[in-house]
């Protein structure tokens, strides 16, 4: 038999994985799957936050190998049950796609560090030797979103053992069984490498007061939030350390020296993975003028659907919808019925009916356009004309307003890209590839899912999760 390419082979996969059924609703709840009781979860946040203490202490114990022992398990585990966590995801959330979620636990697993990424530093002089070690926090609180649930409980994990700390999570509502499987799978791992049985724990029906609790707690020491504003918000003013993982709205900008036919193709292939559920996505793009319609025809070559003005109207009006606050404003905000649905699905509630190719949904717009203004997270991608870069610059960075999370630009302009970048300040500014290389997924560096831009720690790894200790000896051990 032929040996199959690397594009032929993640076919066969995406089409295998797609004829399997989602679990069945009876088969799991945020307490088991299948027959299978989860380790780790807790009816009560105190009880949740005390185990969560009892296996710090077990793990503060061990041997940095002993650490990396528990690590190299829950990658070996994740890649094993990544397909029957993808499946769960979709099933339970209604959101991504099924081969799109088994390919980021694969990156999970594969380029999250581990305890290599705990480095000590040391300094000698005339007074002696310093050593500045990276210790544990101790117990870590963590809010976790419905986007990317079991993925960044297994990222956070990993890097968060890795430090020594003991994790306890409170994940989002709609995602509670998912999120709690990946809670039971480091737990697993855990004890399999001669762990203590619970490292890390989750909620039964985790709410907003357990929240609070977690947040108030003594024994946290650190809290971390990947999630939307108002979370973010309430960790950051929790009085305790805290890293947030804020929204973002990526612009991308094409001008005319890129090579629009990997561009449009990039782009594409960016904006649709997992139906723009990570928030590093491509969200609006900024296009030249005279390269505008080239860089529409490649998409629409892609799997991208071009609507007109009006369908985006009336699309608009459908995926956003109106939101009274405390104070009696009304705003617009995500239909969450529309997040992360296929293009077909989102496109038949406007009475066009595509087949399942159809991965995008691309539109001419304004600037000021709720498309170009919102942050989706569904394959809707609009693209506004710009006249040269200053234009593309202005409005691109108006575009991201002010998140400083990610931003993309296709060109082959070296001043372009370094006017832009210096320009948007964002955390991740990926050039000349899909959004998704900004972490690791066919670019280098280590992956995350955990991107701090408010708090500052940006692609966030074990060594977020550490505090320095200091240990002086004043006029010894210097031995030049």
């Amino acid at each position: 038999m032929a040996n199959l390419s690397e594009a032929e082979i993640r076919e066969v996969v995406s089409q295998v994985l797609g004829k399997m059924q989602a679990p069945a609703a009876a088969d799991w709840d945020s307490t088991h799957y299948g027959s299978r009781k989860f380790v780790g979860i807790y009816d009560d946040m105190n009880e949740a936050i005390k185990a969560a203490d009892a296996g710090y202490r077990a793990v503060r114990a061990m041997s940095v190998e002993q650490r990396e022992a528990i690590i190299t398990e829950i990658r070996r585990l994740t890649r094993a049950e990544a397909p029957t966590m993808a499946q769960l995801g979709v099933a339970e959330t209604g959101m991504g796609r099924v081969e799109h979620k088994r390919l980021k636990h694969i990156l999970v697993a594969d380029k999250t560090p581990g305890t290599e990424d705990i480095v000590s530093n040391a300094r000698t002089g005339d007074n002696g030797l310093t050593l500045v070690e990276m210790a544990p926090f101790g117990v870590v609180g963590a809010i976790t979103p419905s986007t990317n649930p079991s993925e960044t409980v297994i990222c956070n994990s990993i890097g968060m053992i890795a430090a020594g700390n003991g994790v306890v999570f409170n994940p989002h509502p709609n995602a509670i069984a998912t999120s709690n499987y990946a809670v039971d799978l480091v737990n697993r791992a855990c004890k399999a490498a001669g762990g203590p049985d619970v490292l890390v724990c989750s909620m039964v029906k985790p709410t907003l007061d357990s929240a609070a609790i977690m947040q108030s707690h003594p024994l946290i020491r650190l809290l971390v939030c990947t999630g939307g504003p108002g979370v973010v918000r309430a960790v950051l003013s929790s009085g305790k350390k805290a890293i947030g993982a804020g929204a973002g709205n990526p612009p991308v900008i094409v001008d005319d020296t890129a090579d629009i036919a990997k561009a449009g193709k990039d782009i594409i292939d960016g904006c649709t993975f997992d139906n723009n559920l990570p928030c590093i996505a491509e969200k609006e793009v900024f296009a030249f003028r005279n390269i505008a319609d080239e860089l529409i025809s490649v998409m629409l070559k892609n799997g991208a659907y071009l609507i007109d003005a009006q369908q985006a109207d009336k699309l608009a009006q459908i995926v956003l919808v109106e939101k009274t606050d405390k104070k009696g404003n009304v705003r617009k905000i995500v239909n969450r019925d529309c997040v992360g649905r296929d293009a077909d699905v989102l496109l038949a509630k406007i009475g066009v009916k595509v087949s399942k190719d159809i991965r995008c949904i691309i539109c001419e717009t304004d600037f000021n356009h709720p498309f170009v203004q919102e942050e989706l997270m569904m394959p809707i991608l609009p693209i506004v004309r710009v006249d040269n870069i200053d234009q593309a610059i202005d409005l691109a960075v108006k575009a991201e307003h002010g998140n400083r999370h990610t931003a993309h630009m296709h060109s082959k302009n070296i001043d372009h890209l370094s006017r832009f970048a210096r320009a948007v300040e964002t955390t991740i500014f990926v050039k000349n590839a899909p959004s998704y290389a900004g972490i690791g997924f066919g670019g280098e560096g280590h992956a995350t899912f955990t991107i701090a831009g408010p708090t500052g720690e940006g692609i966030t790894s074990a060594r977020s999760f550490t505090r320095q200790r200091r240990c002086v000896m004043a006029d010894s051990f210097r031995i030049i």
